[in-house]
């Protein structure tokens, strides 16, 4: 492809995740989905925020952590994504180009606040998170940049921004422009309860729309309504370019036509929370992607950042995963 401005640029749910340690017993006095993310409105946000303990304020949502990782990786990321006019749209605006990431939507004037997502770490590792989107739903047509969209060798689409239909149609048109560009397009699923509700409209934008799908196995399965994983991988290898699926402590599997690749987690000494990690293993595989990698050091870049990001608190890596990967032995091409 081409040279372009970016590596890959992403479009979501811009969110400042509000991030502290709880006990079972504090989810269950919330009635707290544990493991899961639950849509909850400004009134329920407030109440549990005013209920945690100490946490980390920092720019979050989906893309934009996989963002954060493309740019600790040394890559050139861009993100759209709508926040308002207060001051977590301020913290979301300077966290995300203080590491690099173009970031240049309008803010909303009047109406919902910021969106913010409080998440729950357990002692287990395990992460619930409770989201008010506010602001961040009213993202249209009208935020799709596509001067910048053509110029990214990447469109990576969070499956969280699905729950509106002009978020839909935007999707729809980000994906146009970057095919109409020549460039790729890639779909994360981000969660099964989200699967639940947008099945048909996530296959109908992998058949028509999608180059790269990301998916955990328990949202494959979900996808395809199948207990059976391998029957599952067998059907959205049909149905797209690539697929890459985390399975956890077993690692990736990469499929793309015939072609299937297997790739080990990396070890972790420590399992601390579990925030962000298929973020980051989509960072570093689409950032190799990007660069003309074969599947399997993508996959091994990918892993390498999910490994980093699960072993302490937060969805954003605490070290440089350049570096990191450089000590591993695993080579970044250069950009184009």
């Amino acid at each position: 492809m081409a040279p372009t401005r970016f590596d890959v640029i992403g479009v979501g749910n811009a969110i400042v995740d509000v991030i502290a340690t709880a006990d079972d017993a504090f989810l269950g006095q919330h009635a707290i989905e544990k493991g899961a993310m639950t849509l909850i409105d400004e009134e329920r946000a407030k109440a549990i925020y005013a209920a945690m303990g100490p946490g980390q304020e920092v720019s979050g949502g989906s893309a934009a952590n996989t963002l954060a990782g493309v740019a600790s990786l040394g890559g050139r990321g861009g993100y759209i994504g709508k926040v308002a006019d207060d001051q977590l749209g301020e913290i979301f605006a300077h966290d995300l180009r203080a590491i690099g990431v173009d970031y240049s939507t309008a803010p909303l004037n009047g109406g919902p606040a910021t969106a913010r997502c409080l998440i729950l770490v357990t002692p287990d590792a395990q992460r619930s998170m409770n989201t008010f989107l506010g602001a961040s739903t009213l993202f249209s047509g009208e935020d799709v940049d596509a001067a910048r969209i053509a110029d990214a060798q990447i469109t990576y689409l969070e499956g969280y921004l699905f729950d509106r239909d002009e978020a839909k149609a935007a999707f729809v048109a980000a994906a146009e422009i970057a095919r109409k560009a020549g460039r790729k397009v890639a779909l994360t699923l981000s969660d099964p309860f989200c699967v639940d509700r947008h099945r048909a409209s996530f296959r109908q934008l992998i058949a028509g729309h999608v180059d790269v799908v990301f998916a955990n196995e328990v949202e494959l399965k979900s996808l395809y309504q199948s207990d059976d994983f391998d029957a599952a991988l067998s059907q959205i290898r049909a149905e797209t370019r690539i697929a890459a699926i985390t399975r956890s402590e077993k690692g990736a599997v990469i499929v793309s036509g015939e072609d299937s690749v297997a790739v080990p987690a990396d070890p972790v000494e420590k399992l601390v929370d579990t925030t962000g990690a298929g973020d980051l293993f989509a960072a570093g595989f689409l950032l190799g992607l990007a660069r003309g990698a074969d599947l399997e050091t993508c996959g091994r870049l990918g892993v390498l950042a999910a490994a980093e990001v699960i072993s302490h608190v937060g969805a954003r890596p605490l070290v440089s995963l350049a570096e990191l990967a450089a000590r591993r032995g695993i080579a970044i091409p250069s950009a184009a």
